[in-house]
């Protein structure tokens, strides 16, 4: 039994260095793709306007914007599956848009007011049910060089068509 009691594990076992190097491996791996995968989730969403103001440095940048439809500017291409339009700027702040009236009008403001910045989209894929006049258009995609934003993501709201009508008050 003497022999167990001097018995002494190697200095360095070969098998706990591959176990360690093992896990430092998987832990880089792990770090890698969180941070790979942030990078290429990250997108700035802009106003119309922001997004002009940053000139050659928003071109080929993945972003969000957002502004409102222009409805005669609205033109889809079925065989190509390619849809044109343009939208006018729209401020993202919401204490502004309750100034202007809320949602809807401030839409219409964006549409109607000829002074407003405007920039042509164009997405290709089929054309959404409520892409209108006066929409709210929230795009994914890259700004071209030639200004036209491409889109590759587009979603629409109709704050109109949402809309409740107040239930008349009874008097009593």
């Amino acid at each position: 039994m003497e022999h167990l009691d001097s018995y002494e594990e190697p200095v360095g076992n070969p098998n706990r260095a591959k176990f360690i190097f093992g896990g430092l491996v998987i832990l880089a791996a792990v770090v890698y793709l969180i941070i790979s995968s942030t990078r290429a989730g990250a997108q700035y969403f802009f106003t119309v306007d922001e997004l002009m103001a940053r000139g050659e440095n928003a071109v080929g940048t993945r972003a969000k914007i957002s502004g409102a439809v222009i409805g005669e500017t609205i033109d889809y291409d079925a065989e190509s599956l390619t849809l044109r339009f343009t939208v006018a700027h729209v401020p993202a702040d919401n204490d502004l848009l309750e100034d202007e009236g809320g949602l809807a009008i401030a839409l219409h403001q964006a549409v109607t007011d000829p002074n407003r910045k405007r920039m042509e989209v164009v997405y290709y894929g089929v054309m959404p049910d409520l892409l209108q006049n006066e929409a709210q258009a929230i795009m994914t995609g890259e700004l071209g060089e030639n200004g036209v934003f491409v889109a590759d993501e587009l979603l629409l709201k109709c704050p109109t068509r949402y809309d409740e009508a107040l239930p008349e008050q009874s008097e009593g």
